[in-house]
């Protein structure tokens, strides 16, 4: 029988993460070409530059301390594997990180930097997994699940319990998704929240991700959880969504929580980069700025809204391709 994420282990989360993660601003964002008022959590503005660092911390910070002696160890693209490293830090715990080999090297060097050992394998996200199980049965560490776990879920449903509090009036909250981490934690904590009448009671939730890495839609729309392969989906610029599939538990909270999920073109991707770099002071890495994508590109496949919050779920960007989006929009600008 699945288990269900409930309010008060969400709330339990934000109690136990509060001194480590922090509390992100609802920043407005005003565009002229859409009808409502949208407002961008900057979850970049974590200490990692991630959401991640909420499951990861409230995971970690749970082990006994027999399990911490022997350290932990998780399977990662790079944010939720400073999350790991970062509570493994805080908490004085060995941390290994398994990562494909075309992690972006800004990832693996703020790994590295936050005292992680980190072990390669091929682009599979499975394969990652894979090494971490065999690793974990070798030394004894403790898998810390990078999304299929009800901590981790209930660690990213901090970021949607702030929402509800910063926002209660919001109409509509869309956040990436990949493995389903955020978008589960997230969703659960809205619309607990609405039934608890913390916020909008008719407040709805939506998914976004890239076209070419389109498995959670699938997954959503014909109610069975689909795998795609790697091939498929390492074609994405966000490194961040190259997920084979959704976590099981995480795609159970989904299809009870989520009211739909849109799917964005690359270009539509690097779009929405370009209008952050353009009108913020903010700098997204292009996993986060799907969920910006779909508002701006897809707003007919989502429901009427006067208020939307959006989740930046992270601002970890390769300096190469940051550097290149500055060129252009100066370019735009002579």
């Amino acid at each position: 029988m699945t288990h269900f994420v409930t309010l008060a282990e969400i709330q339990a989360a934000a109690a136990r993460v509060a001194a480590t993660a922090v509390r992100t601003p609802l920043i407005p964002l005003a565009l002229p070409q859409l009808p409502f008022e949208l407002f961008i959590k900057c979850e970049s503005a974590q200490p990692i530059g991630s959401f991640k660092l909420r499951g990861a911390f409230n995971t970690v910070s749970q082990l006994a301390p027999d399990q911490l002696a022997k350290g932990v160890i998780t399977y990662s693209s790079g944010n939720h594997a400073q999350g790991v490293a970062y509570a493994a830090r805080a908490l004085g715990a060995k941390a290994v990180i398994v990562m494909p080999d075309n992690a972006p090297q800004v990832k693996i060097g703020a790994t590295r930097a936050l005292g992680a050992e980190v072990v390669f394998v091929g682009p599979a996200s499975s394969a990652r997994k894979l090494k971490a199980e065999e690793l974990a049965a070798a030394h004894g560490y403790t898998i810390i699940p990078p999304y299929d776990h009800p901590h981790i879920i209930a660690g990213a449903g901090t970021c949607g319990l702030e929402i509800a509090e910063q926002l209660p009036d919001v109409d509509l909250v869309l956040t990436p998704v990949s493995g389903g981490g955020l978008l589960s934690g997230v969703a659960t904590a809205i619309k607990l929240a609405a039934a608890a009448r913390l916020c909008n009671p008719n407040v709805k939730v939506f998914g976004a991700e890239p076209l070419v890495a389109a498995d959670a839609k699938e997954s959503f729309e014909t109610r069975t959880l689909v795998e795609w392969p790697a091939e498929k989906t390492t074609r994405t610029i966000g490194d961040g969504l190259r997920t084979q599939s959704l976590g099981e538990l995480n795609f159970h909270h989904i299809l009870k929580h989520v009211d739909g999920i849109v799917a964005v073109a690359e270009d539509e991707i690097l779009a929405a980069m370009r209008v952050l770099l353009a009108n913020t002071d903010l700098v997204p890495e292009p996993s986060g700025a799907v969920s910006l994508a779909a508002v701006l590109f897809h707003a007919h496949e989502l429901p009427p809204a006067k208020k939307v919050a959006i989740v930046l779920s992270g601002g970890n960007i390769d300096p190469a391709l940051l550097e290149t989006l500055q060129a252009e929009l100066a370019a735009t600008s002579v």
